[in-house]
């Protein structure tokens, strides 16, 4: 009896261990980077990890490109080549092949900002929908995406964002045509079968986007969730939101696609409250922001029946508790209704650790000419200054992977 107890015990604590998540196995995190590749990405996280350098830098390159120094191949020698995939969708297709080999899924994101006229609108569509049909055609893009601040004018969605019913003249007209953009890009998805993610703006202009999107799900999301909306959680009245949008969808017949993210524009969004005198949409600290995450994900798997997610985060405990919650619903890993994302040249350690165990996991990998990306890179590099521990975890883990290789 003892022994027949031992062997049972054994066998249980291995298939244990096989399913647990641990995000500090640096071996499989960073298994497709080269030694050469970690001593870079870790001198960049080091320079990043300095604001003033960081706002210097911000100065200097933007000082640079209006002055036509040729900088563009140091940018593309070391941010661009930390967190882009490509400068075209062709050029971008070596890292897509690189992340397949473990399991790694990716989403084309052209990250083209701050284009003001007709025509580059109409161009950034015709680019998004060629994103749809490279997607269509290769099994390791599951999703394509797109801001709709990309293909319109930013006024004109905040003109709309009290209600349609208000506006007039060339502002209805600049509305309509900006939805006849998104109806394009999002039939072109149903028609391919490309689950299509559409992401969160600011405030001020997100519930002309919620609206949108809400139209569009009720006519493309008959079958499947093919149009997904975006929740920022760092709001605190997105949970709510959630709740409303799944009653919604169970009322009028159709399936509800959402990618839940913490957020991106949180000091302009204190800093406009402030200014103008409104309640803050921004939860109080980041233990609310955690905790409406988290009730987001529980949320979302209570209605899987209706409900697809991407939980597009860099929260270890998030990314364990979504781990922890398909287990406990009995749910196979790669159940194409969930969703694990992450942005190329971050959180590795999540992305890579989770495919390994065969959840479905997706970086984000944006793409586009050096200087039309440059706006989204320099985002990034005041994001990993910015966010709390983001830059010192990220330098933590590739120093302990570079030991672990050195004692090997």
């Amino acid at each position: 009896i003892g022994f027949n107890n031992v062997v049972i015990f054994v066998h249980d604590y291995l298939s244990l261990d096989e399913d647990m998540i641990s995000f500090e196995n640096t071996e499989v995190a960073f298994k497709s980077k080269s030694t050469k590749d970690l001593k870079r990405a870790y001198w960049l996280f080091k320079l990043v990890s300095k604001s003033w350098l960081v706002t210097f830098g911000k100065w200097a390159t933007n000082l640079a490109l209006k002055l036509h120094l040729p900088i563009e191949g140091f940018i593309k020698k070391t941010i661009f080549r930390q967190f882009c995939g490509g400068t075209s969708i062709e050029n971008s297709l070596q890292t897509i092949e690189e992340l397949a080999k473990f399991n790694v899924k990716s989403i084309l994101d052209y990250s083209i900002e701050g284009k003001t006229d007709e025509e580059d609108f109409d161009a950034t569509v015709n680019e998004i929908i060629k994103t749809i049909e490279t997607a269509k055609n290769h099994k390791d893009i599951p999703f394509a995406v797109f801001k709709v601040t990309g293909i319109t004018l930013f006024s004109t969605l905040e003109r709309a964002n009290d209600g349609v019913d208000s506006l007039t003249g060339d502002d209805l007209l600049r509305y309509q045509k900006t939805v006849e953009r998104v109806d394009r890009i999002c039939r072109k998805a149903y028609e391919n079968n490309v689950p299509l993610f559409i992401d969160a703006e600011e405030s001020w202009i997100q519930n002309t986007i919620d609206q949108i999107v809400k139209e569009m799900s009720m006519k493309y999301n008959r079958d499947k969730a093919i149009v997904f909306n975006t929740i920022q959680m760092y709001r605190h009245d997105r949970l709510e939101f959630f709740e409303k949008e799944i009653l919604h969808a169970k009322q009028n017949g159709y399936f509800l696609g959402m990618k839940i993210v913490r957020g991106a524009y949180m000091e302009k969004e204190r800093e406009r409250a402030a200014e103008r005198g409104y309640l803050s949409p921004i939860q109080p600290d980041k233990k609310a922001t955690d905790r409406d995450y988290d009730k987001a994900l529980h949320l979302a798997m209570n209605h899987l029946d209706i409900v697809s997610i991407c939980a597009g985060t860099h929260n270890e405990k998030s990314s364990a508790y979504l781990v922890e919650l398909v287990e406990e619903k009995k749910v196979k890993k790669d159940n194409n209704k969930i969703y694990f994302a992450q942005l190329l040249g971050m959180s590795d350690h999540i992305s890579y650790n989770l495919a390994y165990l065969g959840y479905n996991v997706a970086k984000y990998v944006p793409y586009g000419p050096v200087k039309e990306v440059l706006p989204y890179l320099i985002r990034r590099a005041e994001e990993n200054t910015s966010v709390a521990g983001q830059t010192s975890r990220e330098l933590a883990l590739i120093t302990k992977e570079l030991q672990r290789r050195k004692k090997g």
